[in-house]
C-alpha cells in the first residue's frame, strides 16, 4: 500500500534534474548577462562555450542514463564510416522511469536550442557576426544531444516492440505445441 499519494508527482532525482538544469541556464544566463559585466569577447566565448559543453557531457553521459534511461555516443568504425551507438534499460526499468524527470529532461533539451536559436536571430539582426560564433557552437551542442537522444529513443522502441513481439510469439507458439501435445 503507497502511503503517499502524492509520491508519483515529485522528481526521482531532484540533484540531478537540478544539475541537468542548471548548466543549461548557466550557459544560457552567462552569454546574456555578460554583456553587462565583460568586455572581453574572448571570456565570453571560452566561459559560455565551456558551460554549454559541461551541459553537454553531463546531459549526454549523467542525465540522459539517469532521468531517461537512454545513452548514446558515436564511433568510428575500421571502415572510417560514423556510427551510432545506443544504450537504453530493459522494458521493465524503462517503465517504472519517474515522468517528471522525463518531462523535465525532454523540454529542457528542446526549449535550450530554442533559446541559443533566439538568441542566434538576435545577434544576426544586431550584426554581430562573432556572437554567432558563440551561439553557433552552443546550438550544435544542443542538437547534438537532441538527434542523438532521439535516435536513441526510437531504438530503444524498436528494440521493446521486437522483444514483446518476440514475447508473445514463443508464448502463442508454446501454447500452440502443448494444446496439441499428448
Amino acid at each position: 500500500m503507497d502511503l503517499n499519494p502524492h509520491a508519483e508527482e515529485s522528481y526521482a532525482h531532484p540533484r540531478i534534474c537540478l544539475f541537468h538544469v542548471l548548466f543549461k541556464a548557466g550557459a544560457l544566463a552567462f552569454y546574456i548577462l555578460s554583456a553587462l559585466f565583460v568586455n572581453s569577447f574572448v571570456i565570453i566565448f571560452v566561459i559560455t562555450v565551456l558551460l554549454a559543453a559541461l551541459d553537454f557531457w553531463v546531459v549526454k553521459n549523467v542525465s540522459g542514463r539517469i532521468l531517461v534511461g537512454l545513452r548514446w555516443w558515436n564511433e568510428i568504425n575500421d571502415e572510417g564510416e560514423s556510427v551510432w551507438k545506443f544504450e537504453c534499460l530493459d522494458q521493465e526499468s524503462m517503465a517504472r522511469m519517474n515522468k517528471k524527470d522525463s518531462w523535465l529532461f525532454w523540454w529542457t533539451l528542446y526549449l535550450t536550442a530554442v533559446a541559443w536559436l533566439v538568441l542566434g536571430i538576435f545577434s544576426l539582426i544586431r550584426f554581430q557576426a562573432d556572437y554567432l560564433l558563440v551561439i553557433g557552437v552552443c546550438l550544435t551542442l544542443s542538437i547534438a544531444n537532441i538527434v542523438g537522444f532521439t535516435k536513441c529513443r526510437k531504438d530503444a522502441k524498436k528494440q521493446i516492440q521486437a522483444f514483446a513481439s518476440q514475447t508473445i510469439a514463443s508464448q502463442f507458439t508454446s501454447r500452440l505445441q502443448s494444446a496439441f501435445s499428448v
